[in-house]
């Protein structure tokens, strides 16, 4: 009987570098939002490019929750830290289509206070 004396691995190494270049060209990349946030569908909408310049996304989900780039915060919080953010700012709202009204205005209300007026309000196009 022959002696066994150590193992080839080399064909197991090619066998797993196969798969992981399978996976890694399969598997999908795209980051989504952690917040559960349904846009509003609108007929008349231009793509959004947004710009080089610093960007601020905030966003407020159907139950009123509002979040400073995808982190939970509460009105007070918010209105400080509107309050310290160059008015330069490029700010992105992404708010729920099932948001009550008042919220949105709540939002709004706390950053025109501060005079930023450079917002976009992101919505998707209807199919």
């Amino acid at each position: 009987m022959k002696r066994f004396d150590s193992m080839n691995v080399i064909p197991l190494i090619d066998v797993m570098l196969v798969l992981l270049a399978i996976v890694l060209l399969t598997a999908s990349f795209i980051v989504h939002d952690k917040i559960d946030i349904q846009l509003p569908k609108t007929e008349n909408t231009t793509s959004f490019n947004p710009e080089d310049r610093v960007k601020l996304n905030l966003s407020l989900d159907s139950s009123g929750q509002m979040y400073w780039d995808g982190e939970a915060i509460q009105t007070n919080d918010l209105n400080q830290k509107i309050a310290q953010l160059d008015r330069n700012t490029l700010i992105q709202l992404r708010v729920d289509q099932a948001v009550e009204f008042h919220f949105f205005v709540t939002l709004m209300d706390i950053v025109k206070k501060h005079q930023h007026d450079n917002i976009s309000i992101l919505t998707e196009r209807k199919s």
